[in-house]
């Protein structure tokens, strides 16, 4: 078992000022990470502001001995974002690891939601997501070293009632991730996403009492000390929750190939079984494999051996 060592590293934390983004902050710290608690203190659905409970995590970090500042930067302001990358580099000279956990809810059935709800939840989530890691994207290139970890969600992956624009911004990110882990590998940066579950202020009202405190957020933070470490994979969906850890992945079944011609259309329904049927499926490595994929169950390319 390698120990992973983060003395030297900084990292960002965003929406650290309590529930999952305060324990992430305070995990990375205890492994010797400086931190920039980054908070807006709004509420739950994003409105309002206020430094004081980041100020309240970075001392509280200070007191068991770590380094840490508190920043009160809006995630949807890409000029706050670039600020305070900046003075980060300024003061300790560059950004290692990037936790992008800043969200809010604005929950809705979508026949009932407005969509100024549906677009404040999308920028926040994953506008806010984009603007810091375009913020640290360059410096990290230019060390030949980064960790960005985006926080996805159960609700995106497999959709939860109510949720469609929370859902659409977790899965989102996905996306983002699977794109910056390939631009990133040549340069050390190593993107991931992280798919929690834990009983915070978002989830108040919706999950039942009892399952509060086996669903500690502590329990989710080894989780991003994982993704933040020099051997961290990249391009993974760790989800993690009551100290249980899984991988979500996107997969592809090996299919059927139908050609061309009437009846295509009824014989994909007619034949959904062996479409869905999950003997053979495969996590591609990027969206080529698809197509390459396609070609082969065509003839068009010869099949690897096995």
């Amino acid at each position: 078992m390698t120990l992973i060592d983060l003395k030297g590293r900084v990292a960002i934390v965003t929406g650290a000022s309590g529930g999952l983004g305060r324990q992430h902050a305070l995990a990375l710290a205890k492994r010797g990470a400086k931190i920039v608690v980054n908070d807006l203190g709004g509420t739950v659905d994003g409105r309002g502001g206020s430094l004081t409970a980041a100020e309240t995590v970075a001392r509280e970090i200070e007191a068991l001995g770590g380094v840490a500042i508190a920043n009160g930067a809006s995630v949807t302001d890409r000029a706050q974002v670039e600020a305070m990358v900046a003075e980060t580099v300024a003061r300790w000279g560059r950004v290692d690891i990037l936790v992008a956990n800043a969200g809010i809810l604005r929950d809705k059935t979508f026949a009932k939601m407005d969509l100024a709800d549906f677009r404040a939840v999308l920028d926040v989530h994953v506008m806010g997501s984009v603007y810091c890691a375009k913020a640290v994207w360059r410096g990290m290139q230019d060390r030949k070293f980064g960790r960005i970890v985006f926080t996805t969600s159960a609700s995106g992956l497999y959709g939860n009632f109510g949720q469609s624009n929370y859902g659409a911004a977790k899965m989102a990110l996905v996306g983002l991730m699977n794109t910056l882990a390939l631009e990133g590998a040549k340069y050390n940066i190593r993107v991931n996403c992280l798919a929690p579950t834990a009983a915070t202020r978002m989830v108040d009202g919706l999950m039942p009492e009892d399952q509060f405190a086996v669903f500690d957020p502590a329990l989710v933070a080894p989780a991003v000390v994982a993704l933040a470490a020099d051997h961290a994979p990249t391009k993974t969906i760790l989800c993690a929750g009551g100290g249980t850890f899984e991988v979500a992945q996107i997969t592809l079944t090996d299919g059927l190939h139908l050609g061309a011609g009437d009846g295509v259309a009824e014989a994909i329904l007619d034949r959904f079984d062996r479409l869905t049927d999950p003997a053979g499926q495969r996590v591609p490595a990027d969206a080529a494999e698809q197509g390459l994929h396609e070609r082969r169950k065509a003839g068009l390319v010869a099949s690897k051996r096995v």
